[in-house]
């Protein structure tokens, strides 16, 4: 069943942790994050109509919800909660994951590091410039890309996260679609699994990914990489997106993953244009009322290209920086990025303006 009510906190400011129980004059701290939200954007649907107006904390408070009480509360409840470790590492901060391709046709950087000795070698420049998470993928899921066997994505996959994983201390995530490679990462030592179908494209890898006890970040996509860009259809994108996000959340706790190792993508350029993904990006903070982590990878992607008019991925930096700030801007946990030490520093620079001191802003995030 579809909900007709959703949540997005707006109108951000610091959150300071000096304050008693972590309270903000003005506003609430959102998922316990260094930023707080003054007030709310309420999104009522009916059928195909959507009526959006902003609210105040106090407005929201004292509104009668009536048989949508217990929703609305829920909703408010899971912006207002701190998210717990993933798989070790806090979520109280911006944390920035590093992609480490090993395909020969990514989009971006595809061919530059299918050696094992070069995707090391990249993985670990990528942990010097700050990355915290190190994500590996053997098969490329860009539009119009070519689906990989399951032998293949493991002879790519395997034997780099072997050779890194006693040279590293960042988090190792795979990021794979099918069941088989998701256990046999886990047991080569990943901390993470990162499906961008969201656990939907293998049958088996529900259940699997639940076996294995890790953490899975669970992304949209609408369709296939064959078909995802020729005709992407919405009746409100933002809130389609969440609504598929909070039935995969939900089929997860189902087959006995806990919320608390989920973490959400809402799938930029997945089965998107660009008006789509400007209206997901410019929304990203609705997502915390789903409860969990969430993740943004807009690195280098199209829509960077087609706003700014820059063909060359690699000359997306700057954009891709933008997007990355926006995002966390809106509390989102995790960037997931090609460009780390330009994506570090700016984090850095945003973390001691908002709270205004480089103290609980260090240079490593």
């Amino acid at each position: 069943m579809r909900r007709s009510i959703y949540l997005r906190p707006v109108g951000f400011i610091a959150h300071r942790r000096d304050g008693e129980d972590g309270q903000v004059w003005g506003g609430i701290p959102l998922a316990g994050g260094p930023v707080a939200f003054t007030a709310l954007e309420i999104a009522e649907r009916q059928g195909t109509s959507v009526e959006r107006r902003v609210c105040s904390l106090s407005e929201f408070f004292e509104r009668d919800w009536g048989r949508r009480t217990l929703a609305a509360s829920d909703l408010f409840e899971a912006l207002r909660l701190p998210r717990g470790r993933i798989a070790g590492l806090s979520m109280d901060r911006p944390r920035i994951m590093g992609i480490v391709n090993v395909t020969p046709d990514s989009f971006s950087d595809g061919g530059s590091f299918d050696s094992v000795q070069a995707a090391v070698d990249h993985a670990l420049r990528l942990e010097e410039e700050g990355a915290e998470i190190l994500d590996i993928g053997g098969e490329s899921t860009r539009p119009g890309s070519e689906t990989v066997p399951y032998e293949e994505e493991l002879r790519r996959v395997l034997p780099v996260l072997e050779a890194l994983r006693d040279k590293t201390d960042a988090l190792i995530s795979v990021d794979t679609r099918k069941g088989r490679v998701m256990l046999a990462a886990a047991e080569a030592g990943a901390d993470i699994l990162n499906d961008v179908s969201a656990l939907t494209y293998d049958p088996e890898a529900l259940q699997i990914a639940s076996e294995t006890g890790l953490p899975i970040m669970l992304m949209h996509a609408q369709g296939d990489q064959n078909t995802m860009n020729e005709n992407p259809q919405y009746g409100d994108v933002v809130l389609d997106v969440f609504d598929f996000l909070e039935r995969r959340v939900h089929a997860c706790e189902g087959a006995g993953i806990p919320r608390e190792k989920l973490i959400v993508d809402p799938g930029i350029g997945f089965g998107k244009h660009l008006h789509h993904n400007v209206a997901v990006l410019s929304s990203m903070s609705l997502f915390h009322t789903l409860g969990v982590p969430v993740l943004l990878g807009a690195s280098r992607k199209k829509l960077i290209g087609q706003l700014c008019n820059v063909e060359d991925p690699k000359a997306r930096v700057p954009g891709s920086i933008a997007a990355a700030l926006s995002a966390v801007a809106q509390g989102v946990q995790i960037v997931r990025v090609h460009d780390v030490a330009a994506t570090r520093q700016a984090l850095s620079v945003w973390m001691a303006a908002l709270l205004g001191n480089e103290i609980e802003a260090p240079s490593g995030l």
